[in-house]
């Protein structure tokens, strides 16, 4: 099964060729018959000339763009993450860029085709002026192309992935906040009362391993209110599914879901999405930060300039009222769902975990990592959140003091630091 996605994007330059092949057929017929002494002063040669020239070029272009799209997938694997080049070959620029040099190769042989048409020594002027415009079209989108290179940077990934990061915790815990069938209530609570009506169905997945990509939360209330039951979710927002595994369990109902309602629900795509799911941009951003942090790479100015992004997103995360969205209700006020939602403590071991330890004899790390938990110590207002952050504080002063640093070094790496190595505070 493909991602609808996927298909979408590779139905662009399709459509471009298909447009341009029609209008070869249908244009310069028009203008024969209605336009017949609108004609390009330009010799037949010439407009041979131009119009070959346009329909070569732009196949030598097609390469080029294959070739560039080629080096952003290289290079992203290589230098930042696997996991970023499916992300940055999905560029739209990219699709239409190929549309657009194709459909300006299609469209300037059927208007050769009609220079000089039956030795009447004539060149179509609209279909010619087209074809310039296309040019100029294609142009414009190979400088858009070559600017989406440069955006390979590692400050303009980093950014890139920051924004997607907070775009979805904004939407996501904006549109949570927005719905009044959203409890405010803990989710174990409401875990437990739903749980002690019996379980009527459980539903499994079989297929091929696939990510949960995205609940239809409103449609499973919907459907949890029709039986008169509540719906427990057993895996969450970017789980992988494997045959076997259970989905949800529906408790308390009258009657049974159709299974093909409910996995209609619950989209699927072979990796995981931002969208709905916060800790996708973090786990980026992780993957980053380790890489560099490797041997083989061994940059630790990276892994600083990536806690940068972190530190912005866990402090957006920290204003957020978690749980919202875990627990919704229909307008009777009955319990109709129960999704998984990360907690403060996921969060935080999936943003500074992997990068202590794999930077754990990096100074520059170790001193940019403690400006960061120090950071959200002093802006939390939560007193439970703020206990996660001074355990993981403890934890890294633990982990300086065992490390194989020498004394000295031990002291540096003590000292809190936002550049890594720049400006002591403490």
């Amino acid at each position: 099964m493909k991602a609808p996605f996927a298909m979408s994007l590779w139905l662009i330059p399709m459509v471009y060729v298909a447009v341009s092949v029609a209008a070869g057929v249908v244009l310069p017929r028009i203008e024969q018959v209605y336009f017949p002494f609108y004609t390009l002063n330009l010799s037949v040669s010439s407009a041979q000339a131009y119009l070959s020239a346009a329909a070569s070029g732009m196949m030598a272009m097609t390469g080029i763009v294959f070739a560039m799209a080629f080096v952003m997938v290289q290079f992203s694997a290589v230098a930042y993450s696997p996991r970023l080049v499916l992300w940055f070959t999905r560029d739209r620029i990219l699709f239409h860029s190929l549309g657009a040099f194709a459909a300006t190769f299609v469209y300037a042989l059927f208007t050769l085709a009609w220079v000089d048409r039956s030795g009447a020594g004539t060149v179509p002027l609209i279909s010619s002026l087209i074809v310039a415009f296309m040019l100029i079209l294609s142009m414009l989108l190979f400088s858009r192309l070559v600017q989406r290179v440069n955006d390979l940077q590692i400050s303009s990934v980093l950014y890139l992935i920051g924004n997607k990061g907070r775009e979805v915790i904004r939407e996501m815990f904006r549109k949570a906040n927005q719905k009044s069938a959203i409890a405010a209530e803990h989710v174990d609570k409401a875990r437990e009362r739903t749980e002690r009506e019996p379980a009527v169905q459980s539903l499994a997945y079989f297929g091929e391993p696939r990510s949960i990509a995205r609940l239809d939360l409103e449609v499973l209330v919907r459907l949890a209110k029709g039986v008169d039951g509540a719906i427990v979710m057993t895996c969450a927002v970017g789980d992988t599914l494997i045959e076997g595994t259970a989905i949800l369990t529906l408790y308390g109902a009258k009657a049974l879901l159709s299974e093909k309602t409910v996995m209609r629900a619950i989209h699927l795509r072979r990796e995981r999405t931002f969208e709905q799911d916060p800790k996708y941009p973090i786990r980026l951003l992780v993957d980053v930060a380790i890489r560099a942090l490797s041997p083989a790479i061994n940059d630790p100015t990276t892994a600083v300039q990536t806690l940068d992004q972190l530190e912005d997103l866990l402090h957006r995360l920290g204003q957020c009222d978690l749980q919202s969205g875990c627990v919704l209700k229909s307008e009777d006020g009955a319990i109709r769902l129960i999704v998984q939602m990360p907690t403060w403590d996921d969060y935080l071991s999936l943003a500074f975990d992997e990068i202590r330890q794999y930077g754990a004899n990096s100074v520059q790390v170790v001193r940019r990592l403690r400006s960061v938990l120090k950071g959200l110590a002093d802006a939390l207002p939560d007193p439970a959140r703020l206990r996660a952050v001074q355990r993981r504080l403890e934890h890294l002063d633990m982990m300086i003091k065992h490390s194989a640093l020498d004394p000295e070094d031990r002291q540096t790496a003590a000292q809190e630091d936002r550049q890594g190595l720049g400006l002591s505070r403490a």
